[in-house]
């Protein structure tokens, strides 16, 4: 599989950015993909904060196992963190409650001196986590561009609540992907341009990925059963959807693309591709 590596110029302004930024913000929202939240962890991001208070917000929970277990081992590290689908207008009180916690005892501090502060937070990821959605969620309105493909906020923009300033930032890479698994995983989920990707080797590593861990889920979706090379399950998911050319031969670039676009809109069911040792190894 060719080796995968993005980080665009835009992603080196963006992180100069963002340090030259840290200075006015009072902590950090760090939104992670909850299918994958080792894997969408930048530790270029946190290192801007150090010293700081930051908040994980697992997003798209709603197509992800096992968020409960994943918060655990972050919240053991000694930081915050909540699980959720920032689409659901239902979260925001949830949303709004975790960043209070974060900065209660300044703010108690504050008033405690006579005076109200307005707390700013810079809102951080990898591309399509959902950085936008978490501060329309917050907002209760839609005040930033959303999408779901990698690399929508180009720009900073400071958005002003009650109580609170958000600073959304472009999604932001590792300058380098020293392991090429959670890049990989990466691609699943959309977070990679999906122009850079070869589509062939990401839907082949995506199949064997599933038979490993989900083998029921690809049985009920594609009829796949039994221990089948990738290529051979490939051709199954052309048989189930009916992607075939004239001549009977495969339609293998359609395959590729629909097993792809499954897992992402949640076709494949609720997914942790990250293993829970990929969780302890990182240091939130």
């Amino acid at each position: 599989m060719r080796i995968i590596q993005w980080f665009p110029g835009h992603m080196t302004k963006a992180m100069r950015m963002m340090e030259e930024n840290a200075s006015l913000c009072d902590g950090a929202i760090i939104v992670l993909d909850a299918r994958c939240p080792a894997s969408s962890f930048n530790s270029k991001l946190k290192k801007v904060f150090q010293g700081k208070p930051v908040l994980y917000v697992l997003n798209k929970s709603d197509l992800a196992e096992k968020s409960d277990e994943c918060l655990k081992i972050i919240k053991s590290s000694g930081a915050a963190a909540i699980a959720l689908n920032a689409t659901v207008s239902g979260c925001r009180r949830q949303l709004l409650s975790a960043c209070e916690a974060v900065v209660r005892d300044k703010r108690e501090r504050a008033m405690g001196k006579g005076y109200a502060r307005t707390f700013r937070f810079m809102v951080l990821g990898v591309p399509n986590t959902g950085k936008s959605t978490v501060i329309n969620l917050l907002s209760g309105s839609r005040r930033t561009v959303t999408g779901d493909k990698a690399g929508v906020t180009r720009g900073k923009q400071w958005i002003r609540l009650e109580g609170f300033e958000l600073l959304d930032t472009p999604g932001t890479m590792p300058p380098a992907f020293e392991n090429q698994t959670f890049a990989r995983r990466l691609a699943y989920v959309g977070s990679i341009n999906d122009d850079i990707l070869d589509f062939d080797d990401i839907a082949l590593a995506l199949l064997s990925d599933m038979a490993a861990q989900y083998p029921e889920r690809l049985a009920e979706r594609y009829g796949i059963e039994g221990d089948l090379a990738p290529l051979s399950m490939l051709e199954q998911v052309c048989l189930r959807r009916g992607f075939m050319l004239r001549g009977g031969e495969f339609d293998y670039d359609r395959a590729c693309r629909a097993v792809v676009d499954d897992l992402r809109k949640g076709r494949l069911g609720a997914v942790l591709l990250d293993s829970m040792d990929d969780m302890r190894n990182i240091k939130f």
